[in-house]
């Protein structure tokens, strides 16, 4: 289970922090802003990877996500929580990321301060048995097919139509 005690740094729309709050605070429906960071890895092959949220997770359990997503821990910039995050998830260590946007998402239950990135890695994937329920490549096909079906998280659906598929 997720520590809900936890400390979130609670944060403007351009990510200053502006106090803190814990982590059942911020998923309470309070919609106190809250950083977090997205990592979509692809293959040299196009296809994207995505990680299966276990069924003990509060948001959304049991949908397919984005490859790595992950809180900023309270004095954690982006880029240390996004290293943090990978390690912890997929078990990589060795990866350039690349920094696509941030935006704020918002659902019944909290509002992110999402920083998104992504890369493309050929290597060896571990996904932590701890922390996710497996995770695969799919290709650009079946997540488009997927889409719209109750199988990925909205969130996911939102950064894919609107950030990867153009990209990919």
């Amino acid at each position: 289970m997720d520590n809900q005690q936890e400390i979130f740094p609670v944060v403007d729309e351009e990510g200053r922090v502006i106090g803190s709050a814990t982590r059942g605070e911020c998923h309470s429906g309070s919609k106190l802003l809250h950083p977090v960071v997205h990592l979509h890895v692809f293959n040299s092959a196009g296809s994207l990877y995505l990680q299966k949220r276990p069924e003990w997770k509060f948001i959304q359990p049991g949908k397919w996500d984005t490859a790595v997503g992950g809180h900023i821990d309270y004095g954690e910039t982006p880029e240390e929580a996004l290293r943090r995050e990978v390690g912890e998830e997929l078990g990589l260590t060795d990866f350039t990321a690349d920094f696509i946007t941030k935006y704020v998402f918002e659902s019944s239950v909290e509002r992110e301060l999402i920083y998104i990135y992504r890369c493309t890695y050929d290597g060896i994937i571990s996904p932590s048995a701890e922390e996710l329920d497996g995770g695969r490549f799919w290709s650009m096909d079946e997540v488009a097919e997927a889409i719209g079906k109750g199988v990925l998280t909205p969130n996911f659906e939102d950064e894919f139509k609107s950030f990867l598929h153009v990209r990919s």
